[in-house]
């Protein structure tokens, strides 16, 4: 426990002295956490064996995918499936094959090169997510380009774990010079991840593939058909704290199986949040996980640095510094193909191409993987570890290396710096196109204070030439909102013409400010229900009151008074408004409307309801007219 407390003590330390001073010269985060490791592994030597917290550190990458997965519902991934399979699945296949063909060429069997070309056709979904939403890169084209990416890399290590046991080759072991097996750094690795306790020691390559794939079946069941129950059962006790109890175990758990059966535990939670993303405590989940993810994966970086061995590095410098480097170009031609090939230019093509040329932390799972199934020898694998971790070391480098050149592109309205918010109101106004100006001169002219925050500088300009207001920026990102003022904020009126983003940045401030009032903008009656589930206190359909207006026009011309169009007018306003929250309790995103009997149902008795209220309501205007 005091070697323990020793290892946590200096970790934390090194991470509260060395992040700010990285985050203050500009360098990011993710860079001050990777040279604290530095710092304190190989060069102060404070921590010469980090293996106990590494068990603690990976649950920050497990966390993040489990997080990333609660957002991404199979609807959502399905909308991304033309980046995801097009973009994402073209890079992983063309690096893969890229760097196979070099291993084939320095004198690999296909088997050991192919386990090599899959390991480093994956890029670090820690680094460059953190990385972008600390320099709010996530919205822009090159950022959603680079997000698709990782995320197929992300699916694509399930089939590459069913496939490395079928590539199993007989390798003699690398001995030492008293005659021992030599297994290096490499035992570090395998503890780490648990392959000490592995379920899987000793099967066959189909065995192994079995139970892959029955894990994988295990979690995609457990979370469709266990989830629910499991969390009524929680609620029912009234206690918050069993929530996060709760969250906590379905990571831990699930993490536990993975590593029982020779897999990545941050895979298992992945595919876990992806079948969880549905449910109606996503939000829930998303509040309590949060608060430990951040931290976790500060560890994680910070072992990584600490766990680069420089004495095989200084004994092999050109070699082992050379093949990082020429894996990383390897990865930048084709990262610049493929974005020219899906039109980015740009500070988008140079973000893209940048961002993803390193290698993973997926890496250090396969290479473990590999050795275990004797794909990789000991020596080759330590090597392969070396390489991984180092170009993790570059990739901060290398965003600073975009930032040069971003400042030297010219891309429009990409090229032009977000404004800095200097003001806070008591309404904060997002999108400020034809829909947004209208609130936003209604409300101030009774002198309530507003902050407008809309990423289209044309319009921005626009405003401020008839003497309003506003901010050019992205509305979904955290800084901003933050500086606009949402912690005190009452009212966020979101008016974006995008119903994805207006739909994130309702999720967002709901999980921010439980107590905030929220209008939305939405464009139809299905995205309204998504807003409704979102958090939105107020939906507003584009079209919903002129129709409204309208219809009312045409009743007062075919013969009703104007005291009976308004009647009419004013009761099917408050029946829609009923309907529409009691049909969002029965509709399913997963169950198209034409085939939810329940909803259909519903919507039928509803519309009889309707015709019966203003049958009422016109006699008795009648009868009051009279």
């Amino acid at each position: 426990m005091a070697e323990f407390l020793f290892l946590a003590s200096v970790f934390l330390l090194a991470a509260v002295i060395a992040v700010p001073i990285a985050a203050r010269l500009g360098l990011g985060s993710v860079l001050g956490y990777l040279l604290a490791g530095v710092v304190i592994g190989p060069g102060l030597g404070l921590v010469a064996n980090t293996t106990d917290l590494q068990h603690f550190a990976e649950f920050g990458v497990v966390m993040m995918l489990f997080l990333i997965g609660l957002e991404l519902e199979p609807r959502a991934l399905w909308d991304m499936r033309h980046r995801l399979i097009g973009l994402g699945g073209m890079q992983v296949i063309l690096t893969m094959f890229a760097v196979m063909a070099g291993a084939i060429y320095l004198g690999f069997v296909w088997q050991t090169a192919l386990a090599i070309g899959m390991i480093f056709s994956l890029s670090s979904t820690a680094i460059v997510l953190q990385t972008l939403s600390e320099k709010g890169l996530m919205q822009t084209s090159g950022g959603r380009s680079t997000f698709s990416v990782l995320l197929t890399q992300d699916i694509a290590v399930i089939p590459m774990l069913v496939m490395l046991p079928l590539l199993a080759v007989p390798i003699e072991p690398t001995l030492n010079e008293d005659g021992s097996i030599y297994r290096g750094t490499l035992e570090q690795v395998d503890d780490a991840h648990g392959h000490g306790m592995s379920l899987i020691e000793g099967l066959p390559g189909w065995g192994v593939t079995l139970v892959t794939l029955g894990a994988v079946a295990l979690i995609i069941l457990g979370g469709v058909y266990g989830a629910r129950p499991l969390f009524r059962y929680i609620h029912a006790a009234r206690l918050r704290e069993m929530y996060t109890a709760l969250a906590l175990l379905i990571v831990i758990g699930i993490a536990f199986l993975m590593t029982a059966v020779g897999l990545s535990p941050a895979l298992g939670t992945f595919l876990a949040g992806v079948v969880l993303a549905n449910s109606e405590f996503r939000h829930e989940l998303e509040s309590d996980i949060e608060p430990f993810k951040g931290l976790l994966l500060g560890l994680f970086f910070i072992t990584v640095g600490a766990g680069i061995d420089f004495g095989l590095l200084f004994s092999e410098p050109f070699g082992i510094l050379g093949l990082a480097l020429g894996i990383m170009f390897l990865k930048w031609v084709i990262l610049y193909g493929l974005g020219r090939a899906f039109k980015l230019r740009g500070r988008d093509q140079w973000l893209f191409t940048l961002g993803l040329a390193q290698a993973g932390e997926f890496g250090f799972v396969l290479i473990s993987f590999s050795v275990q199934q004797a794909i990789l020898p000991d020596y080759l694998a330590d090597r392969l570890l070396l390489i991984v971790a180092l170009s993790m070391l570059i990739t901060p480098l290398a965003f600073i290396l975009y930032e040069i050149l971003s400042r030297r592109l010219k891309d429009g309205e990409n090229a032009i710096e977000h404004d800095a918010i200097d003001q806070q109101g008591t309404v904060i106004i997002a999108g400020i196109g034809r829909f947004g100006q209208i609130v936003n001169r209604l409300v101030q002219s009774v002198g309530a204070k507003t902050v407008v925050i809309d990423n289209n500088l044309k319009t921005i300009q626009l405003m401020r030439q008839f003497g309003y207001q506003g901010f050019f920026g992205d509305p979904l990102r955290p800084d901003l909102l933050h500086a606009a003022g949402i912690d005190t904020a009452r009212v966020l009126m979101v008016a974006l013409d995008d119903p994805v983003a207006a739909e994130q940045l309702v999720t967002y401030a709901r999980r921010l400010r439980p107590d905030i009032h929220i209008v939305a903008r939405s464009r139809d009656r299905t995205h309204t229900y998504r807003l409704y589930q979102a958090g939105a206190n107020d939906i507003v359909r584009e079209l919903f009151d002129s129709s409204l207006r309208a219809g009312r026009y045409v009743l007062e011309n075919i013969g009703l008074t104007e005291f009976e169009a308004n009647a009419a007018e004013t009761l099917f306003y408050q029946h829609d408004r009923h309907t529409v929250r009691e049909l969002a309790e029965l509709w399913d995103p997963n169950i198209p409307s034409a085939q939810n009997a329940a909803y259909i149902a519903r919507a039928k008795e509803l519309e009889k309801e309707l015709e019966a209220s203003l049958l009422s309501a016109l006699e008795n205007a009648n009868n009051d007219a009279a």
